[in-house]
């Protein structure tokens, strides 16, 4: 899609990616989307399309699956990038949304509950101390400049580094500060490259469920919250998706 024609016209088509089940099928019931039986992906691949029409948009939101052999949401950086590969191929979505819980830092004032619209995605987890390619490593993105939604909704603001391992090595900590980011997740990074490869601007909504620099477990505190804050991220990515029916990208 020409991207100054998008910048023209109302926006239609919305992808939705979420990492885990249970934070997707609440939006599922919410949007009353019906899941794909004749998939656009190959029969392979575990990946769920649920799809159907909100508020005159077209909404398919994309769950990985379980992975085939060990039955757990297939999370981390290569499940989110394939599967945005070929979301953005069979579907053609305007605006791409990732929305999913993630990790907060106290220190940049984070607290359990909180929803965040990231500026920035990059990498903690890519280290290549060699010149150049250490800043491929990072793989820093700009995510899509919303100023009017972040007005509207009131939600805090920060960047996001991800990485695909749930807990924090000292390496990683290291990384996450230089990348100056208040949250962390598994898939944002990957769906930012994949999306600033096709031009398809991209949102990133995340909901923070355990504090990475606190006293509690990160697994344990991970599990506890993961129903309560999917509650919240659910209601957020509503209110996004509400103010975005019937506008275009540079109304954002």
């Amino acid at each position: 899609m020409d991207s100054q024609l998008l910048n023209q016209r109302p926006i239609s088509s919305i992808l939705i990616i979420i990492a885990m089940q249970t934070e997707a099928l609440p939006l599922v019931d919410k949007f009353q989307l019906r899941e794909d039986v004749g998939s656009v992906f190959p029969k392979e691949v575990p990946w769920v399309r649920y799809h159907g029409i909100y508020k005159h948009l077209e909404i398919n939101l994309i769950w990985p699956g379980k992975d085939l052999a060990l039955g757990v949401d297939s999370v981390g950086t290569i499940s989110a990038s394939l599967v945005t590969y070929a979301s953005v191929q069979a579907l053609q979505p305007d605006l791409i949304i990732n929305a999913g819980t993630a990790g907060g830092f106290k220190a940049k004032g984070a607290s359990i509950g909180d929803v965040f619209l990231v500026s920035e995605c990059a990498f903690h987890d890519r280290r290549i101390p060699i010149p150049v390619f250490d800043l491929y490593g990072v793989g820093s993105k700009q995510a899509m400049s919303t100023p009017n939604l972040l007005k509207e909704l009131d939600l805090k603001i920060g960047k996001l580094s991800t990485g695909d391992s749930l807990d924090m090595s000292a390496q990683d900590e290291a990384s996450i500060l230089a990348n100056d980011a208040t949250v962390k997740d598994m898939e944002g990074a990957a769906i930012a490259y994949v999306a600033d490869i096709f031009k398809v601007p991209a949102i990133f909504v995340k909901a923070v469920t355990d504090i990475v620099d606190g006293e509690k477990p990160t697994a344990e505190e991970f599990l506890q919250n993961l129903a309560t804050v999917s509650a919240a991220l659910d209601q957020a990515v509503t209110q996004v998706v509400n103010f975005i029916s019937g506008k275009c990208i540079h109304e954002l």
